[in-house]
């Protein structure tokens, strides 16, 4: 597993932080080679929590372009006029979405038409070494003891999601903290076993 070696100003707690794997490979590839794009503007796609927005700035302090972040949810009409401008002045611009074409929907043509000649890539879901890596560091963040065995137990049981993760690690930072008691495996299996009855319940009541 290699890291991005981020820029000498970068704030402390981000230093080192992007983790490069298979599943997020293509997009690092394609932010890094942002001079031979095409066009000057590329859409990165990737779900919550996966890095999407930390790569964005990596890009945008490397290459000095603009990044815009949930472009999905941004008015078209202000995405065709920062495509445009992009072109213009010859600054590169990222935009970051959950998804990229066809599951971004776009209804404006012009925009819709330009995204296609766009370069795009999209970050996949975790595979087991970015579990494991993703486990490991977060129980760190927080100062949480978290034993081989107990991250290679919950990275088999956890789904292959960047956000299923930190759910997963926000909910045992809890259980331990409110029993003041060390992160073992059984503590982990009662917990996540009560956390999923409970939105069981919920959802049944729903």
């Amino acid at each position: 597993m290699n890291q991005i070696a981020l820029p000498l100003a970068w704030p402390a707690e981000e230093q080192g932080e992007f983790l490069v794997v298979e599943s997020n490979a293509r997009a690092v590839r394609m932010l890094e080679h942002w001079a031979t794009w095409p066009v000057r503007t590329a859409v990165l796609g990737g779900p919550p929590k996966s890095g999407r927005s930390l790569l964005g700035r990596i890009f945008a302090a490397r290459s000095g372009g603009w990044v815009i972040d949930d472009a999905d949810a941004i008015d078209e009409g202000t995405l065709f006029h920062a495509w445009n401008r992009a072109q213009e002045e010859r600054r590169p611009l990222l935009l970051i979405a959950s998804a990229v074409a066809p599951a971004w929907q776009v209804s404006l043509p012009d925009l819709r038409s330009r995204l296609a000649a766009s370069p795009a890539a999209t970050i996949g879901a975790p595979e087991e070494t970015l579990m494991s890596a993703l486990f490991e560091r977060g129980f760190a963040r927080r100062h949480l003891e978290a034993r081989a065995d107990l991250i290679a137990w919950l990275t088999a049981r956890t789904e292959r999601s960047h956000t299923a993760v930190m759910d997963t690690i926000d909910t045992l930072d809890r259980a331990a903290l409110a029993g003041r008691r060390r992160l073992t495996i059984p503590l982990a299996r009662e917990t996540l076993d009560l956390d999923k009855a409970a939105r069981n319940r919920s959802d049944f009541r729903s």
